[in-house]
């Protein structure tokens, strides 16, 4: 039977390693891909693909997919990425049907990879629900009891692929070493500043054993609202009440709640306090077993004095703002509590692929999306910012951007760490899983 995976390079490859490789009564004659930029029009390499796919298996725009079906026969059509409406993937699964297909969903333990050493994995319902400062904290937290800690990262492959296979960042310049795009960086530095050994890539049984040679525990960081490449003896997962009623309406986010051991409320803080009773009560009704954690995720900018008054021009974490469908992250809530006078609408400014970002996501006005994804969007990104007449500007990225790129403009830099109401909570929950 011939059959297809919807992806977006990242889930996709991981259920192919794991489980479609071994089928033999299945050939995928195709991967589909779609969200990221210029990931499509490459192969899957055979080294990876194994003996049966001498010659790769082919990455397809999604905006292909009646044709590819009609053209190769196929059946099947399986689900792999994440971050999706539920109205967006039915939308998939009509299509699929509509040209003849199958459509089908692996559940999470037949993806999940055994370990030997103790996991604790983050995830969450969307992504830019806070995540990171989630995982920073339980990394502090594990470090407290004198554990050594590898971080497995949600894999972001958006290159070349035979040089992503497994790749070990131990320190900063493993950054530039493999070519990171923007939205790596956010991701990756933040665990190597820490001091963590982090691990991602393509081929995840192999990382998982990079890592547990390396750790006592392995810290999985979920990207987007995917759920874990490892089977977790801790599963915690984060949602937003910015964002009320996606912790049951976006795929496989409800999955991570259903799951999930602990679940924080973050945001606290900086949400409406109805919003946050909403999601207390969607949590209660999901996933009543789960221990509940509410928290808040302060901004801090190092310069604070220097946002009143002045116009500003805010940068976000580009996946948060784009496809997380938020309109604002935290350099927009820092704008706002410093006294900014006027928060800068970048959208006449932008050039090349960033100009596109803007059409694509209407609900963005007045933040730029750090967007990322190879040097000549990055390029595009700081033409953007040197376009804008501003008096400052926020950077507000995981990462100081502005070691990526050059900005003329005076700066700041905002910060966010988790801070949980109850402090005592996490700790305990690390200890019983853990030891």
């Amino acid at each position: 039977m011939n059959m297809i995976i919807l992806g977006a390079a990242g889930r996709d490859f991981h259920d192919f390693n794991v489980y479609w490789k071994h089928r033999t009564d299945r050939r995928v004659v195709a991967f589909t891909a779609t969200q990221i930029p210029d990931i499509d029009g490459r192969k899957y390499p055979p080294q990876l693909a194994g003996p049966r796919y001498a010659d790769g298996i082919p990455i397809v725009s999604e905006d292909t997919l009646e044709s590819v079906i009609a053209e190769h026969g196929v059946q099947l059509a399986a689900m792999a990425y994440s971050d999706l409406s539920y109205a967006y993937v039915m939308g998939l699964a009509a299509r699929v049907n509509a040209a003849g297909a199958a459509f089908t969903m692996l559940a999470p333990k037949d993806t999940m990879i055994a370990a030997t050493k103790p996991v604790v994995a983050i995830c969450a319902v969307r992504t830019g629900c806070g995540k990171s400062q989630t995982t920073r904290r339980i990394s502090a937290i594990l470090k407290q009891r004198g554990k050594k800690v590898a971080v497995m990262r949600h894999p972001m492959p958006y290159g070349d692929l035979t040089r992503q296979i497994c790749q070990r960042y131990e320190s900063l310049d493993d950054l530039d070493r493999y070519q990171c795009t923007i939205e790596e960086r956010e991701e990756y530095e933040p665990h190597i500043q820490a001091g963590n050994l982090l691990l991602a890539g393509i081929d995840y049984e192999r990382i998982l054993d990079e890592a547990q040679k390396s750790a006592d525990v392995i810290l999985w960081d979920g990207g987007n609202n995917d759920t874990p490449f490892v089977q977790p003896d801790l599963l915690i997962c984060v949602t937003d009440p910015h964002r009320a009623g996606h912790e049951c309406g976006y795929y496989p986010g409800e999955i991570n709640l259903r799951l999930a051991d602990a679940v924080v409320v973050n945001k606290v803080d900086t949400a409406d306090p109805g919003a946050v009773e909403r999601v207390l009560a969607s949590v209660q009704r999901i996933n009543p077993r789960a221990t509940v954690i509410q928290a808040a995720s302060p901004v801090t900018v190092d310069h604070p004095e220097m946002i009143r008054g002045k116009r500003v021009l805010v940068i976000e974490d580009g996946p948060t703002v784009t496809h997380g469908g938020m309109a604002y992250g935290a350099g927009h809530v820092a704008a706002r509590q410093f006294g900014a006078g006027q928060i800068v609408d970048p959208r006449p400014h932008a050039t090349g692929s960033i100009r596109g970002v803007f059409e694509k996501y209407t609900h963005l006005t007045d933040v730029l999306p750090a967007m990322g994804y190879g040097k000549r969007q990055i390029r595009e990104l700081e033409a953007t910012v040197e376009r804008v007449d501003c008096d400052l500007v926020i950077v507000g990225t995981p990462i100081d951007l502005r070691r990526v790129i050059h900005i003329s403009q005076p700066s700041v830099r905002v910060l966010y760490e988790l801070d949980e109401r109850d402090k005592n909570v996490l700790p305990e929950l690390v200890k019983r899983a853990v030891g």
